[in-house]
């Protein structure tokens, strides 16, 4: 089963993301910061982290380049409604997918099904 770490500080958001996700069939750690989500990248491994990029303290790319030191193997997917921060994030984050709001969510699992598919095709 994959394992996704989910940081977005809106709360319903989060909410909501981590319902559609688990019912999915992933398994799915949700937070509510980059802050909260830091130590869990330290003590946990994690095939995912799904991360909103604009969050107060650690910001997404922050909390992506922790995690890129800390599990290389974990890929990343940044969800964001500010299309400035996403070229940002594509300058300081190249390898991370980026996933725009407002988006369906059959497309957010889509994509993270993809980016598995692409690994394991990869892989072979």
């Amino acid at each position: 089963m994959i394992r996704i770490l989910l940081a977005e500080d809106d709360t319903a958001m989060r909410t909501y993301l981590e319902r559609a996700l688990e019912k999915a069939g992933f398994a799915v750690t949700a937070v509510g910061s980059g802050t909260e989500a830091l130590p869990m990248l330290k003590t946990e491994i994690y095939d995912l982290l799904l991360s909103d990029i604009v969050m107060p303290g650690m910001d997404g790319i922050e909390l992506a380049q922790h995690c890129n030191e800390l599990s290389p193997s974990t890929k990343v997917m940044f969800i964001t409604g500010f299309a400035a921060v996403a070229l940002r994030a594509n300058r300081e984050a190249p390898q991370a997918k980026m996933l725009s709001k407002p988006f369906h969510l059959k497309d957010l699992v889509m994509e993270v099904e993809r980016m598995f598919e692409d690994a394991a095709v990869a892989s072979l």
